[in-house]
């Protein structure tokens, strides 16, 4: 099972001072931020699924069909990559070098990667923008539980323009061009958040996790933001 952001043991609401939730709360939903790793854990497994996003992109710039495809997609790559050398500037801002914190958690995100690689570059291209939309979610959820200078640095970083409206506009000449591509790419897509959503959730599903029902409404708000996200290339989620 692939896993990405594990998380550390925490301590409960009533171990911690000034933690206060309503009854509803407690027993309706989870914050996400309550499950957050670690300061170096969340930084190592986010920088390093930044790099691989921009490797993704990287593989739509190499197999775009057009030379204003590829330029448009290496401008999209670059983001992801200011994105990866913010979040190593963190790693070394708490005086860890980015490889080594990198490392542990390299075979599963290339896991994850292996399964949600693309067949052409109409699919890698839909993997870039659904993929990495759902987890800079999930990320910037999951930073609301960093200490709180890191959290806000962090979350301004991954909340940065990503150039999706980049492809939205390719996918959506390449659909316009060619109706027929628009079942196969939903059907893609429905694959990638299923894949992405249940990496997500086996992440938190280590010791003592909450119940599902609890969890529900965190993956409700990832499935609402992913169904915007397909309604913007003209595809059903």
């Amino acid at each position: 099972m692939v896993k990405l952001f594990g998380r550390r043991p925490r301590r409960s609401d009533s171990a911690r001072p000034g933690a206060r939730r309503s009854p509803s709360d407690a027993v309706n939903r989870v914050d996400l931020e309550e499950l957050t790793p670690d300061l170096l854990s969340y930084l190592g497994q986010a920088a390093y699924l930044q790099l691989v996003i921009f490797e993704t992109l990287g593989r739509a710039v190499a197999t775009a069909p057009s030379i204003a495809s590829k330029e448009a997609m290496s401008r999209v790559a670059g983001l992801s990559l200011a994105k990866h050398h913010g979040l190593t500037a963190e790693i070394v801002r708490q005086g860890a070098e980015p490889g080594p914190t990198m490392q542990p958690y390299v075979a599963a995100i290339d896991n994850y990667v292996r399964i949600t690689a693309g067949a052409d570059w109409y699919e890698t291209l839909v993997t870039s923008y659904i993929t990495s939309g759902l987890l800079n979610d999930f990320a910037r959820q999951l930073a609301g539980g960093l200490p709180a200078d890191a959290s806000a640095r962090i979350t301004a970083l991954l909340g940065a323009d990503d150039g999706h409206e980049i492809i939205v506009a390719e996918l959506r000449s390449a659909i316009e061009a060619n109706p027929r591509l628009a079942s196969r790419l939903a059907l893609w897509g429905r694959r990638l958040v299923g894949d992405t959503l249940l990496a997500a959730r086996s992440a938190l599903a280590a010791n003592g996790h909450p119940d599902e029902a609890r969890l529900e409404p965190v993956f409700t708000e990832l499935i609402a933001a992913h169904t915007r996200r397909m309604d913007a290339i003209g595809l059903t989620a």
